[in-house]
C-alpha cells in the first residue's frame, strides 16, 4: 500500500468541505486533508453569510460535521494565510494546496457619493448581523424612515427582509446580539429594492421571493406593476415562477400601518446625495435593449427619480481577492484555472467562488469540488506522496502550532460552539455567536484548562 497523499485546504466553507469530501473519498492512495481557516469557526457564510432567519439552510453544517468526524480530516482556525504561513511552505510540506478562499470583497456601484457615512456594502452588512468578527465593530445607523437596498439577488433580499422583519421574531435567532440591539431601535419603515433590469433578468430564487409574503407586519409591494407585464412564451420555467410569485405578492392588499418592503426594477442609482451622510438617491430610469445574442441589457433613458434614504446597501456582486504569487483575474474576480488546476501552477488548485466568481447556491459546490478533486487526483497519479514518514501527520501539526502558537483545533471549535449552543438554550435561541476572537479564543482556552 503506498503512503497516503496530504493535502491541504484553504478556506473552511461549503466548497472546502465538499472538496474535502471528495478526497477522502478517493480510492487508491487514499488522502489525508488538512483544513486551514483564518477565523477560529468553519464553515464560511453557512456561519456568517446565510440570513439568521434561514436555519433550515444552516442545517447543512450537520453534513459538514460528519465530514470533520472523519478519521483522516483535521481542521485548524486562526491560521492565516499571508501571515502565519506562505504558499510556499504550504507546498513545500503537502502534496497539493487547494484554495477554497470564497468572494471576500464586494463590487462597487462607481457613482458619485458613495463614500458618504450610511452607504454600505451588503456584505458587511451580512457579516455585521451574523456576527462576523471582521464586522463586528461595524456601527450600522437606522434613523431614517427608508433604505435602498441596490440589488436584485438573494443576498439583496436577505439585508432588506433583516431591516424589515419585527425584532421579536429575530430574537429566536442566532442574530448577533449587537445588531439586535440596533434593529430594536430602527427607524426603518420602508425598504426600497432596486433592480437596474426587470423582474425577469432578476437573480431571485422561487422560495425566496415567496417567504416574503410570511413576513408579519410587512406589505410587500411589486411596483410599477406594468414590469410584470412581460412575454413569458420563452422564458425558463425558473423565471416564470418567479413572476408567478411577485404578482401574487402585488396582488395582496395593503395592511394600514405595516412596514414596506418595495421592489422597484429598470432603475440604477446614478448618485447619492448628503452632508456627510446619504440623504438621497438619484435613480437613473432604464429601458431593456436586446443584444446580439438575446440577452437583455439596461440602457438609461435619461429620467431620474430622486427618492429621500438614509441608508443604501449595495448588494451588486461579491468578488474574489488576489493571493500573492497566484494569477488573478480582477474583472470577474477569480484565480483563471483549468478544471480546477491554477493556471501555470503545480500542485495547486481552486474550488468555490475563487474558481468560478460568486454563482450558484451552497450545493453547487459539490458538484464544483468534484471536478477539482478529479483533476487534481489525475495529476498525482503515480507520483507518490512527497513525505513518506509515519509521522507526518504529527510533524505538520507541530508545524502549523509553531507557526500559530492559536491554533484552534476541531476540538478547539467543539468547544467554542459548546458555549454558544449553552447560552443559546438559556435564550431559546440555536446559539449566541461570540463575535470577537479574543472572545472565541478565550472561550477555547476555558475549555482547555477545565
Amino acid at each position: 500500500m503506498s503512503a497516503p497523499l496530504h493535502v491541504v485546504l484553504v478556506g473552511s466553507g461549503p466548497a472546502g468541505f465538499y472538496a474535502a469530501a471528495a478526497l477522502l473519498a478517493a480510492g487508491e492512495p487514499e488522502v489525508r486533508v488538512d483544513v486551514i481557516e483564518r477565523l477560529p469557526t468553519p464553515w464560511g457564510l453557512v456561519r456568517s453569510g446565510v440570513a439568521p432567519d434561514h436555519p433550515k439552510i444552516k442545517s447543512v453544517a450537520d453534513t459538514f460535521a460528519q465530514i470533520a468526524a472523519h478519521e483522516r480530516f483535521r481542521w485548524y482556525g486562526n491560521v492565516h494565510l499571508g501571515r502565519d504561513v506562505t504558499r510556499e511552505e504550504l507546498l513545500q510540506r503537502y502534496d497539493a494546496v487547494v484554495y477554497a478562499l470564497g468572494a471576500q470583497t464586494d463590487r462597487r456601484l462607481g457613482v458619485p457619493g458613495e463614500e458618504l457615512a450610511g452607504s454600505v456594502a451588503a456584505t458587511d452588512v451580512v457579516g455585521w448581523y451574523n456576527g462576523h468578527p471582521d464586522y463586528s465593530d461595524l456601527t450600522l445607523l437606522l434613523d431614517g424612515a427608508r433604505a435602498v437596498v441596490v440589488g436584485n439577488g438573494n443576498v439583496a433580499l436577505d439585508v432588506a427582509r433583516m431591516l424589515c422583519t419585527d425584532v421579536a421574531e429575530l430574537n429566536r435567532t442566532d442574530t448577533a446580539d449587537h445588531a439586535l440591539d440596533v434593529l430594536a431601535a430602527s427607524a426603518v419603515r420602508e425598504v426600497l429594492v432596486v433592480g437596474r433590469r426587470g423582474p425577469a433578468q432578476a437573480a431571485f430564487t422561487t422560495l425566496e421571493l415567496r417567504e416574503l409574503g410570511d413576513l408579519a407586519g410587512v406589505d410587500v409591494v411589486v411596483e410599477p406593476a406594468g414590469v410584470l407585464d412581460v412575454p413569458e412564451d420563452e422564458l425558463p420555467r425558473a423565471v416564470r415562477r418567479n413572476l408567478d410569485a411577485l404578482r401574487d405578492l402585488a396582488a395582496r392588499p395593503p395592511t394600514p400601518g405595516a412596514r414596506r418592503l418595495v421592489f422597484r426594477f429598470l432603475r440604477s442609482p446614478v448618485e447619492l446625495r448628503g452632508d456627510g451622510h446619504v440623504q438621497q438617491v438619484v435613480l437613473g430610469c432604464n429601458h431593456l435593449v436586446p443584444d446580439e445574442t438575446g440577452r437583455f441589457l439596461a440602457r438609461d433613458t435619461g429620467e431620474r427619480e430622486v427618492v429621500d434614504a438614509a441608508l443604501v446597501v449595495r448588494s451588486v456582486g461579491y468578488l474574489g481577492v488576489p493571493v500573492e504569487g497566484l494569477p488573478f483575474d480582477p474583472v470577474a474576480g477569480h484565480i483563471p484555472h483549468e478544471q480546477g488546476q491554477v493556471v501555470g501552477h503545480e500542485r495547486e488548485y481552486v474550488v468555490g467562488w475563487i474558481k468560478r466568481g460568486p454563482t450558484g447556491v451552497i450545493g453547487t459546490n459539490k458538484k464544483d469540488a468534484r471536478e477539482t478533486v478529479q483533476r487534481l487526483l489525475a495529476d498525482l497519479a503515480g507520483e507518490g506522496a512527497r513525505d513518506t514518514g509515519v509521522d507526518r501527520p504529527e510533524r505538520l501539526e507541530q508545524w502549523l502550532r509553531g507557526k500559530q502558537p492559536e491554533l484552534v483545533s476541531d476540538l478547539g471549535w467543539q468547544a467554542i460552539d459548546e458555549v454558544e449552543r449553552r447560552a443559546g438554550h438559556r435564550q431559546g435561541r440555536p446559539r449566541v455567536k461570540l463575535v470577537r476572537t479574543r472572545d472565541l479564543l478565550a472561550a477555547m482556552r476555558d475549555h482547555d484548562h477545565r
